[in-house]
């Protein structure tokens, strides 16, 4: 039997994004100590979506969201994980992220290689319902996480209310029901004093 070059450029691929799973994250899971990794930080937000989508501000591809939710931190693989509170990095699309995502899905046959491409820049610009919906999910998850353990990242230097205020308010576009439910427990991490006031 002769293995295709498609295969193998697939396969290729799917050996490289087993890094993902080396890639340290700063929130830790729920009620717990350990530090959560990119892959299940990306399975997670998959479940999330099927469970949450009818929350969605308006009906979305579901099938989308959990191919944007899978893949977008994939280029982290190569450009690492900016800490969304970061003060010197910006938590945004970079250069850096960009030649990433060039590199790890261009690995793969080109008509897949362009279709995971322009999945990940659609998230990354966050204009169509489905990428508001998924970067809902981005921001949902680690504020539930951080409510489970006593503030976890909040209790970082310089991460306060207003940054965090800041920070979530984008899961407003994706699901006003949600929203109101993140402003609830940012509230509540204020009443608790595991969130800090400027």
């Amino acid at each position: 039997m002769m293995t295709s070059e498609k295969l193998l450029k697939q396969i290729d691929f799917i050996k490289e994004i087993d890094k993902l799973k080396y890639i340290q994250r700063r929130t830790k899971l729920f009620n717990s100590d350990r530090c959560e990794n990119n892959a299940e930080h990306s399975w997670h937000l998959a479940l999330m979506a099927i469970v949450l989508a009818e929350h969605a501000d308006e009906s979305v591809d579901l099938l989308k969201v959990i191919k944007m939710v899978l893949i977008h931190d994939i280029v982290e693989i190569d450009a690492g994980d900016t800490f969304i509170y970061d003060n010197e990095k910006a938590h945004s699309n970079t250069e850096e992220e960009r030649l990433a995502a060039k590199r790890i899905f261009g690995m793969l046959p080109e008509q897949q290689a362009e279709e995971l491409i322009s999945i990940w820049e659609e998230f990354e610009a966050g204009a169509t319902r489905e990428a508001q919906f998924a970067k809902a999910m981005d921001r949902l998850e680690p504020l539930l996480q951080n409510s489970s353990n006593n503030g976890g990242t909040w209790n970082e230097p310089g991460v306060n209310y207003d940054k965090v205020y800041a920070k979530k308010s984008v899961i407003k576009d994706g699901s006003p029901v949600l929203w109101e439910y993140a402003e609830s427990l940012i509230d509540d991490g204020v009443k608790r004093g595991i969130l800090k006031k400027s």
